[in-house]
C-alpha cells in the first residue's frame, strides 16, 4: 500500500463494532473530534480523548450526519467538557433542537442516543478548521440525506463517514424508507472522484489509500442493489439486527423477535419488501443468515461470537 500521509495533528481512533471512528485534531487553536461513536462505548471515547488530550480541553466536536453510532457519545463529551462546542449538519438541527427521536431516526431502529445540543451547524460548500489546515465540507447524501464529508486539499485526506468505505458503503437508510437515494449515492461518488483523494479515513475500518478500483467496487455494489432493491433489503436488515445483538450481546430468541416485532424499521421493511412471510419466521430465518457473521443460536438464545 502506498504510503499515506495525515495532515500534522490528526489521531485517528479506528473503532469496532458499534461504534464509528472518531478523528481528534490537536496542535492547532483549538482541538476537535470529529463524531463521537455509539453511547454505550461512551465511556472508552472519552479514555481515548483524553489519552492524547490529557488535561487540556476537547474545544469542538463534529457530525458527519446523526446516525447513532456516530453521535451517541456527544452527550459523554459535552458533560466531560461542558464549554464544547458542538457542529451537526444543518439538515436535522431542528430535530436535534427539539429532540425528536423519532424523525432522527432512533426510537424507529430501535437503536439509543441519549439527548445533546448543538452550537452551529456545518455549511456545504464552506470549509472548516481542523488543526492546522482548512478542511471542504461536502454534502454527500445516501447513506443518509444530511451526511457530509471532509476534504483537506494539500495532503489530499478524505473523512468519508459512511459514504465510501475501503469495500463498499452504508446501508441506503432512505431506499428502506421509502425514499428513492441510490441516485444520490452515486452522485455522492462521483464527487469522491472528482475530489481524487489520496487517503481516505472511513466512518468504519481502517485507513486505507484510494485507488479508481476503490470506487468501481462501489460502484458495482450500488449497481447490484440498484438492480435488486430486495437484496439491499436484506442486507439493511441485517446490518440493524447484528447491530441490536452486538448491542445486548445475547437474548432470549423470544425477547430478540419481540423487540423486532415492535420495532418500527423492521415492520416498515417488512411491509414494503416481504410481507408474505410473518414477522417471527422472517427474524428467525434473519438471524440464521446472521451464523455465518459471528451471530450464533443456541438453546434459545441469540449470542454475539465477535
Amino acid at each position: 500500500m502506498a504510503a499515506r500521509i495525515l495532515p500534522e495533528g490528526t489521531h485517528v481512533f479506528e473503532r469496532g463494532w458499534l461504534s464509528s471512528n472518531n478523528i481528534l485534531f490537536t496542535g492547532g487553536d483549538k482541538t476537535l473530534l470529529v463524531d463521537s461513536g455509539y453511547c454505550t462505548h461512551a465511556e472508552q471515547t472519552l479514555s481515548l480523548v483524553e489519552a492524547v488530550l490529557g488535561s487540556c480541553s476537547l474545544d469542538a466536536l463534529v457530525n458527519t450526519h446523526l446516525h447513532s453510532d456516530h453521535c451517541g457519545g456527544n452527550a459523554a463529551l459535552q458533560a466531560r467538557y461542558p464549554a464544547l462546542q458542538t457542529w451537526i449538519p444543518p439538515g436535522h438541527a431542528r430535530q436535534v433542537a427539539q429532540w425528536d427521536a423519532v424523525a432522527l431516526t432512533y426510537v424507529p431502529t430501535g437503536q439509543l442516543c441519549p439527548r445533546f445540543n448543538f452550537d452551529q451547524t456545518l455549511q456545504p460548500g464552506t470549509e472548516i478548521r481542523f488543526g492546522k489546515a482548512d478542511w471542504q465540507i461536502h454534502a454527500a447524501p445516501g447513506h443518509d440525506p444530511h451526511s457530509v464529508v471532509f476534504f483537506e486539499p494539500v495532503t489530499r485526506v478524505l473523512i468519508s463517514a459512511d459514504a465510501l468505505w475501503e469495500n463498499g458503503f452504508g446501508v441506503v437508510f432512505p431506499e428502506l424508507e421509502g425514499e428513492s437515494a441510490f441516485s444520490e449515492v452515486a452522485a455522492t461518488l462521483a464527487l469522491i472522484g472528482r475530489l481524487n483523494p489520496k487517503t481516505i479515513i472511513p466512518g468504519h475500518g481502517r485507513i486505507f489509500s484510494y485507488t479508481p478500483q476503490t470506487l468501481s467496487k462501489a460502484y458495482q455494489r450500488l449497481d447490484a442493489f440498484t438492480a435488486s432493491p430486495l437484496r439491499h433489503a436484506r442486507h439493511g436488515v441485517k446490518v440493524l439486527l447484528k447491530f441490536k445483538l452486538l448491542e445486548v450481546q445475547r437474548q432470549s430468541t423470544i425477547e430478540f423477535t419481540k423487540w423486532a416485532t415492535v420495532t418500527p424499521h423492521f415492520q416498515q421493511i417488512r411491509e414494503r419488501f416481504f410481507a408474505d412471510i410473518p414477522m417471527h419466521r422472517w427474524i428467525e430465518q434473519l438471524c440464521n443468515e446472521l451464523a455465518t457473521a459471528g451471530v450464533a443460536g443456541q438453546e434459545g438464545e441469540y449470542i454475539v461470537n465477535l
